[in-house]
């Protein structure tokens, strides 16, 4: 009987020891590839760098991949996957739809991570790392000029890719830059982000380009936008026609990320509705003030705001997969391999 009972107890203890380390390891770390692809921050950077050589907007097209992925399922890869005949993915969705990309520039960091540890790293971690180090690239000014640097974050990894896509969650969860101020705060409240770290990610605004039917009725029919700048906007974007006609979300230092943003503004120089919100009479304009005059206050923020926007209901564990190619599920076969529980000796 005692035997028995001591047998119980210990067994409860293992249980309790099994869960505590599940739930560890279930947490994202920056040192989860240590042992199986040490590599990989420096493969990725060099990719990216490479990347945004070829093409400067290619840095705001990667930060925007790992927004719009992390805002629908959490930050799962699901936005890289493409139709299949069991589910629509959110590559088409409203917000994404002949807007975002980068897929390709994925696809090329993807195979090069795979050719030197397959079948180890995520493509929800890829969208993860890239961001970051999309960053960092066009901050290098900063890194010339002051001992301060941009704004840089240790990246923290250990994500699983899902085996799905939500195009419906792709359309609704996704920011409007047709949003007022109470519509941004719901939105990124609903994804357990602060006001803070709204407002700060919206920095992320400073690089890229957006297309004229997204800002259109912003410049014509709105009066919180310096008249000036409605008009040299409206010489590329006419009121009706030309919807995919470019322009630079930030005119002034549109390739760099800095905290010209927020300047513009003070200024009334949004380019979306939704930017201006921030600073518009509201709860937002302090915030934006602090940015607009103290550069290393946003990037500190913005850094901060990216570890938590990275943190949003990742998969882990022994949940998803690690797809091998970044577009599609992996097959049968490949998922037993990939898959397969790990047996500790």
């Amino acid at each position: 009987m005692m035997r028995s009972k001591r047998m119980i107890e210990c067994f409860a203890l293992m249980l309790v020891l099994c869960s505590c380390w599940s739930s560890v390891n279930a947490q994202l770390n920056s040192t989860f590839y240590d042992e199986t692809c040490p590599g990989v921050f420096s493969t990725v950077k060099a990719a990216v760098k490479q990347a945004i050589a070829n093409e400067t907007r290619m840095a705001a097209s990667l930060l925007r991949l790992h927004f719009h992925d992390c805002f629908v399922n959490g930050c799962d890869g699901s936005i890289l996957l493409d139709d299949t005949a069991n589910f629509t993915g959110e590559k088409t969705a409203g917000a994404n739809n002949n807007s975002v990309r980068g897929f390709d520039a994925i696809d090329s960091i993807k195979s090069q991570v795979e050719a030197n540890c397959s079948r180890v790293v995520s493509c929800a971690d890829i969208l993860a790392i890239a961001a970051r180090d999309s960053v960092v690239e066009v901050s290098i000014y900063f890194l010339q000029i002051t001992d301060l640097g941009g704004p840089t974050w240790s990246v923290l990894v250990g994500r699983r890719d899902s085996t799905t896509a939500n195009f419906s969650g792709a359309n609704s969860n996704l920011p409007s830059p047709t949003f007022s101020l109470t519509e941004l705060i719901s939105a990124f409240g609903d994804q357990t982000l602060s006001v803070k770290d709204m407002i700060a990610l919206s920095g992320g605004h400073t690089i890229g380009q957006a297309r004229c039917t997204t800002f259109r009725s912003h410049i014509y029919n709105e009066t919180n936008i310096d008249s000036t700048f409605a008009t040299s906007l409206q010489g590329s974007c006419p009121f009706s026609g030309g919807d995919d006609n470019l322009s630079s979300i930030d005119v002034q230092t549109s390739t760099t990320f800095d905290n010209q943003y927020y300047v513009n503004l003070l200024s009334q120089k949004g380019l979306f509705h939704s930017d201006q919100e921030l600073f518009n009479g509201g709860s937002a304009d302090s915030q934006v003030t602090t940015y607009a005059n103290n550069q290393s206050s946003f990037f500190a923020d913005f850094a901060e705001a990216m570890v938590n926007m990275g943190n949003i209901n990742p998969l882990t564990g022994s949940s998803g997969e690690v797809r091998t190619n970044c577009r599609k599920i992996n097959s049968a076969t490949i998922n037993s391999l990939v898959n397969a529980p790990v047996v500790y000796e």
